[in-house]
């Protein structure tokens, strides 16, 4: 289990990316949304598209949910 978050920043491409809390490339606090606790990425990139219609795995933390 990991908690995940969603960055509430969009890439450029649209895209609002999902991160463990592990990752290197985690949001600031102020920029990103607490999705829960989680046993795989799939079920937090779930969660985040209540709060975004454009959602994406990162690629360095949930690359199962990245899509390019």
């Amino acid at each position: 289990m990991a908690i995940y978050y969603v960055n509430k920043n969009a890439q450029s491409n649209g895209d609002h990316e999902v991160h463990k809390e592990s990752c290197t490339r985690l949001p600031e606090t102020h920029n990103r949304i607490n999705l829960g606790d989680f046993g795989s990425c799939g079920p937090a990139v779930q969660q985040a598209k209540k709060h975004y219609s454009q959602v994406n795995g990162c690629y360095y933390c949930s690359p199962n949910c990245h899509t390019q």
